[in-house]
């Protein structure tokens, strides 16, 4: 498609197209963790964003398709990561298998969530409400904690990782 050119569509009967226009919006790359009976685990999410200062909240929007849905949908706690240009290996892995987060480096947070080591920010969140959301649920959660570093972050566009130089 010619770049400036907008072409028309109805997105529910061109998923295809609608998926393609959401891919437009560059996003950062998360990675979400928490605690199970199987051990530490994780899930990359771009559906990342502020919700209120005032108490601190967040919120990412697990799709209930995920085989990994059932440990994240509901769980009473749980960090999400902002992750840094040079962790694109680490998604990889924890796209390739939920348990992997085991085996990256980690810290362990006072209230005993993995905590990935090397991210940009990290929330701590203590979960404060989910809602319904076609495909997919929005947990909100309660900062209780947050760390950040300086760094580039990993960006995704169309598909594809990156990086987004910042410059001030």
């Amino acid at each position: 498609m010619e770049a400036g050119t907008l072409q028309s569509f109805d997105p529910a009967a061109d998923p295809a197209s609608f998926r393609g226009a959401l891919g437009s919006f560059v996003t950062g790359v998360t990675v979400v963790t928490t605690d199970s009976p199987e051990g530490p685990v994780g899930i990359v999410a771009n559906s990342f964003a502020s919700v209120s200062l005032d108490p601190p909240m967040v919120l990412w929007s697990p799709a209930k398709s995920s085989s990994r849905f059932d440990h994240f949908a509901a769980a009473p706690r749980f960090v999400i990561h902002v992750m840094a240009a040079d962790q694109r290996d680490i998604c990889a892995a924890i796209i390739a298998s939920k348990t992997a987060v085991a085996d990256i480096p980690m810290d362990v947070s006072s209230c005993g969530m993995p905590v990935i080591k090397g991210a940009l920010a990290t929330f701590e969140c203590e979960l404060a409400a989910s809602h319904d959301a076609g495909d997919h649920v929005i947990v909100v959660g309660r900062v209780t904690k947050a760390h950040h570093a300086g760094g580039e972050p990993l960006a995704f566009h169309a598909g594809s990782y990156g990086a987004v130089n910042v410059k001030n």
